[in-house]
């Protein structure tokens, strides 16, 4: 792997662990502590945090289109001035209404900072030679939890959680800006000149009938993105519910970071070598296997489910940037990686409170549903041949 774009890689992977463990890893941790201060429901502060998902969800194909036409550096600087905004916004609240508006600008900052800006960064940048550097991003960014929530944990100790969100704002000013404004290269050149050779030639075996190609991604990505954030919010607490002690839940928890590292590891390593759909299918079951055994034995198979949906989830993220760049190339990318990513939102936003209620009533048993999404994901992902060829990456 050529000097700059190992660098580019480590400073995407840099910025992107910041991103997400000061965002979307945030409500884990300080969620109670906000509703405390601020005399609000804790499903309130919650309810700002699907909120804000749901803007992500609206704003994620104009800022793909965004990036298509040129290129990510800009747009995922910008996000760290709105991150930084919005964690301010929320570190100043004084009541709900600061909160949500906290919460929102965060959701804007998701938008335009999370993972899919970064894949049609790089799509745009390297073209359908793109999935090693999405591999190596995700690499990096995979131990965003397992680095920020002890993170966020001490300094809502030692300071508050209110220095704890300006001190996240401020590392978005000191830190992700400079990494995604300095060390990323501008443009899509790739891009533009990959659509203009693929001009000049008949297709090739892309998606025959691509309508239905994007409704299956789009329904996978929803399913695995509803599982994966509903486990990033309960998972400590399904885990004790599963008769684990509290020690052994948040220690079995804090597994699923080094997991998603391992997972990506194979799939940088093995399972490159084969088409992503394969890994995708692969990946799926891990959290359906996992979880039915913890419904099965309880509190001893905590640490291996962890295990299993750490590893499980780490591949289906980068699946989620290499399938359709494989599927469909990476001339609009960033446009459809938007497209597709909206459903997933809406079922991020949902998730926190839906799972909260099902583990409220009926304890670890909760997982059945995770268990059955995942494996109607899997089915979609194994008609996917049927209704289109794809050509090896």
């Amino acid at each position: 792997m050529p000097a700059k774009q190992t660098r580019v890689i480590v400073a995407l992977g840099s910025a992107q662990t910041l991103a997400w463990g000061s965002t979307y890893y945030l409500p884990a941790i300080l969620a109670v502590p906000m509703a405390h201060d601020l005399d609000v429901p804790t499903g309130m502060v919650f309810a700002a945090f699907s909120a804000g998902l749901m803007v992500s969800a609206c704003l994620g194909p104009l800022v793909g289109r965004r990036i298509d036409r040129f290129g990510g550096r800009g747009v995922l600087a910008i996000s760290n001035l709105v991150f930084a905004t919005g964690l301010a916004v929320l570190g100043a609240a004084g009541g709900a209404g600061m909160l949500f508006t906290g919460w929102l600008l965060i959701g804007a900052g998701m938008a335009m900072g999370l993972y899919e800006a970064a894949f049609s960064t790089l799509a745009g940048i390297y073209g359908r030679n793109a999935r090693g550097a999405i591999t190596g991003i995700t690499l990096i960014a995979g131990l965003a939890s397992t680095i920020c929530w002890p993170i966020t944990a001490y300094l809502e100790a030692e300071v508050g959680w209110r220095m704890a969100c300006f001190i996240w704002a401020m590392a978005h000013l000191v830190i992700g800006l400079p990494l995604n404004r300095l060390v990323v290269p501008s443009g899509s050149q790739s891009v533009a000149r990959e659509s203009q050779d693929m001009s000049h030639t008949p297709p090739g075996r892309g998606a025959e009938r691509p309508s239905l190609t994007m409704a299956l991604l789009a329904f996978v990505f929803a399913v695995t993105w509803f599982t994966s954030t509903a486990m990033a919010t309960h998972l400590p607490l399904l885990l004790q519910e599963a008769g684990a002690s509290p020690a052994v839940a948040i220690g079995a928890a804090a597994l699923v970071g080094p997991a998603q590292v391992a997972g990506r590891l194979l799939e940088f390593g093995i399972l490159q070598r084969f088409h992503p759909l394969l890994s995708a299918r692969l990946a799926i079951v891990a959290h359906p296997l996992g979880a039915l055994m913890v419904i099965a034995f309880g509190a001893p198979a905590v640490i291996i489910f962890a295990l299993l949906h750490g590893a499980g989830n780490g591949i289906l993220t980068i699946a989620k940037g290499t399938l359709p760049l494989a599927i469909f190339g990476p001339s609009g990318y960033g446009f459809r990686q938007g497209l597709l990513m909206a459903p997933a939102r809406f079922c991020q936003a949902g998730a926190p409170f839906l799972f909260a209620l099902l583990i409220e009533r009926y304890g670890a048993a909760a997982l059945l549903l995770s268990i059955i999404l995942g494996l109607t994901g899997l089915a979609a992902l194994l008609s996917l041949t049927s209704t289109s060829k794809v050509e090896h990456a």
